[in-house]
């Protein structure tokens, strides 16, 4: 797909729903007892790959494009599917899914694309096992294909190695069928959904260090979940690239409607206006324990920072696009404690740093994160997705501050998280 530079970027945009909590209201709606109603839940294949899974155990799932409607079963309510579980390019699902899958009463098979099949599993395998689960790589990889046998679970203390949703949330999922009180403790607090949302069911997860390292949440078993009203707000890592491209291109002013701005995800807006960028929050509204609100962001000048320590957590998703902001800030910009990026749909250093540098930035890797040196014109170039969508938006934003033609390969791969993004580009673009 090809892109041109644009004179200015101007109007109003609509975010579609955030994904990480489309999956998460799937997941818990599934094991509830009663019929959820997930309104603005985004229509992404990675958390249609999570409607599949449910509905292959039993769970009646109605998708009316907006809204979602989840005849719950409770606790105990899933069947064993008729045959494997295909995750698709989702990790979420991937690993969410296994907390639920370890405690249930019959065996399962998870299995996904290549990209998934080379994503890192041991760090739920590990936790897991250790609450007595039997789930295995098949191919002994400590990657997907992965092998569940449903068992017993006994509650455990876990000190997780990485601050990851992922992981917290696999292991809490797989808290509500302990034998007691299971907790998780991170370095730093990774996004909270899954708190948020267990406790909005009935369930009972409490937090503490929230503010610190070593934030911990725990979970105590309830007899039951029950359904709820879910309205979905805008996805802030998709928001990203829309005010990546309001303070970049010349003589833009965007405004983004609806953005879920929970303060374990709000990062890249801390990072925007640590680098003087025009960014306002306005009309902040709450609505099942999470924060939304509209962002208004016009062109800027900016100078480059340092981002690392508890802030990457809050923004790993939004690096690629942060990259490109940097390029067209003054100075020198650095973000490390970042390594997490290695392990994503790409090695997103390795991609960003190789497809910049086709651009002309001035931008030097390193193991947890990249130095970029702003100020440097970029120039069309083809770029390489590798498959993964936030490469391909990330790279759509700089195309558009870039002299000649951007051609971006596998530009489709949007379609895992923002299926209208390039859509919604086009109408914004001068």
């Amino acid at each position: 797909m090809e892109f041109n530079k644009v004179k200015n970027m101007k109007g109003q945009v609509t975010i579609p729903g955030d994904k990480s909590i489309s999956h998460r209201a799937v997941m818990i709606g599934s094991i509830a007892k009663g019929t959820t109603e997930v309104h603005n839940f985004l229509q992404g294949a990675d958390c249609l790959a999570t409607i599949e899974c449910f509905q292959k155990m039993g769970i009646e799932i109605v998708n009316n494009t907006n809204t979602v409607t989840i005849k719950g079963k409770g606790l105990h309510g899933l069947t064993k599917p008729a045959s494997l579980l295909d995750v698709g390019n989702s990790g979420t699902t991937t690993r969410l899914i296994s907390g639920i899958l370890v405690a249930q009463d019959f065996n399962v098979q998870l299995n996904g694309d290549a990209s998934i099949q080379k994503r890192p599993m041991k760090r739920i395998i590990e936790p897991l096992s250790l609450m007595g689960a039997d789930i295995k790589s098949i191919h002994n990889n400590d990657c997907a294909p992965l092998e569940i046998k449903g068992s017993p679970l006994k509650a455990i203390s876990y000190q997780s190695k990485v601050a990851s949703a992922q992981v917290k949330s696999s292991i809490l999922l797989a808290g509500l069928y302990a034998d007691g009180v299971t907790s998780v403790t991170e370095p730093y607090l990774s996004r909270n959904h899954s708190e948020l949302m267990l406790n909005a069911y009935g369930a009972n997860v409490t937090s503490k260090n929230t503010t610190s390292i070593n934030a911990t949440a725990t979970i105590t078993p309830v007899a039951e979940l029950f359904a709820q009203k879910i309205d979905v707000p805008g996805d802030i890592s998709s928001a990203a690239y829309f005010i990546v491209a309001g303070l970049i291109v010349p003589n833009s002013e965007i405004l983004i409607k609806n953005v879920g701005i929970n303060p374990t995800r709000d990062g890249i807006i801390r990072v925007c206006q640590a680098m003087g960028a025009h960014i306002e929050i306005m009309n902040r509204k709450q609505s099942g324990g999470e924060t939304t609100a509209d962002i208004f962001v016009k062109s800027s000048s900016l100078k480059g920072i340092t981002i690392a320590g508890a802030i990457i957590s809050t923004l790993i998703d939004e690096i690629p696009v942060i990259a490109v902001l940097a390029c067209f800030a003054e100075g020198q910009t650095i973000i490390k404690d970042a390594a997490e990026l290695k392990v994503k749909e790409s090695n997103r250093i390795d991609t960003v740093a190789n497809n910049l540098k086709n651009m002309g930035a001035d931008i030097t890797p390193t193991e947890d994160g990249m130095i970029i040196n702003g100020g440097q014109s970029l120039k069309g170039a083809v770029i390489e997705s590798e498959l993964d969508h936030r490469i391909a938006m990330a790279f759509a934003i700089a195309s558009l501050v870039s002299e000649g033609t951007t051609t971006i390969n596998d530009a489709e791969c949007v379609n895992i998280s923002y299926p209208q993004f390039y859509n919604d580009l086009k109408r914004l673009s001068k």
